[in-house]
């Protein structure tokens, strides 16, 4: 009766047959199973590979308009056309490099992504920038024909509104420069006490306070002193004690090295007659330098 069951139910005549029947239907089940799973995989794979083709044409779309809003940026700045250019080619590079890419994958859509934001980000400042150059250009023009109202001579009064420029210009370049409170020289004796004598003078104390200036550079730096003395001599140690002002390379008397932070910070320097000539009476003149620049002039007397 079991025999006959089996072989009506289809699945063979044999217990090995009825086996081997059971196992081609389970391999033909899994074998469906996978090319489902195959087909449902391509699919989704098909579906990412669009996404990240969208992407790429977005991100070639936003750099292509940057391009062209690069040109539409117009500023009479050099330094800021220079950054301009610097800018607007680098943004033409990652297009070009977007464009040439074949094979595109999640890290580097991501990473272009990042890149597109930060040229997004310096050409939104570059934005800001201009256009408070702008308003400034619109405020002298301004100016200028309050300026015209109040005179007769133009040409006269656009020199005075050129000259007004150059000095907003001179300012800018100052406002990182270093200064100095509370410039002083004072001849000492032997014992560190202030004197007003030649020959009791041993050494010159310069005090000093830089003052605080948050656009600085900060970090090491040197502080010369040079002291010219009532023959206008210069108290110096060595011809080879040298630092560049205004494009030369002068004397220096004495220098210190501070680290400066930013805030003020309180400076001493001294000269030791120690081995030079004795100190002449009259009138002698200090002058402070710091990056390149005068940030200090004093003067002192001897008997």
């Amino acid at each position: 009766m079991n025999k006959a069951s089996g072989e009506k139910n289809g699945l063979g005549k044999t217990a090995k047959d009825r086996r081997n029947n059971i196992v081609v239907i389970i391999l033909a089940v899994l074998l469906l199973t996978v090319i489902v799973l195959f087909v449902k995989q391509k699919m989704d794979h098909r579906e990412i590979v669009d996404q990240f083709i969208i992407e790429k044409d977005s991100l070639k779309s936003e750099l292509s308009m940057m391009v062209v809003s690069y040109d539409s940026l117009k500023t009479e700045n050099d330094t800021i056309n220079e950054k301009l250019f610097f800018a607007q080619n680098k943004v033409k590079d990652l297009l070009v490099e977007i464009e040439q890419t074949k094979r595109i994958s999640f890290e580097k859509i991501t990473d272009y992504q990042k890149q597109v934001t930060t040229l997004r980000g310096i050409m939104r400042n570059f934005v800001v920038q201009i256009d408070s150059l702008n308003r400034r250009n619109q405020e002298l023009m301004a100016e200028n024909l309050e300026v015209k109202e109040q005179v007769k001579k133009v040409e006269s009064e656009n020199e005075k509104l050129n000259e007004e420029a150059g000095r907003l210009q001179k300012n800018l370049q100052r406002a990182a420069q270093l200064e100095t409170i509370g410039l002083i020289a004072e001849p000492i004796n032997d014992r560190s006490k202030p004197t007003k004598f030649a020959k009791r003078s041993e050494k010159i104390r310069i005090s000093l306070t830089l003052s605080k200036n948050v656009t600085a550079k900060r970090g090491a730096k040197n502080i010369y002193a040079r002291i010219m003395r009532p023959d206008q001599l210069l108290l110096s140690k060595s011809p080879d004690n040298l630092f560049t002002f205004e494009g030369l390379r002068i004397q220096f008397s004495a220098v210190r090295e501070v680290n400066y932070e930013g805030n003020e910070l309180p400076v001493a320097i001294y000269w030791d007659n120690a081995g030079e000539a004795e100190f002449l009476p009259g009138n002698y003149t200090v002058d402070i330098f710091a990056d390149g620049n005068n940030i200090g002039t004093t003067t002192f007397s001897l008997k």
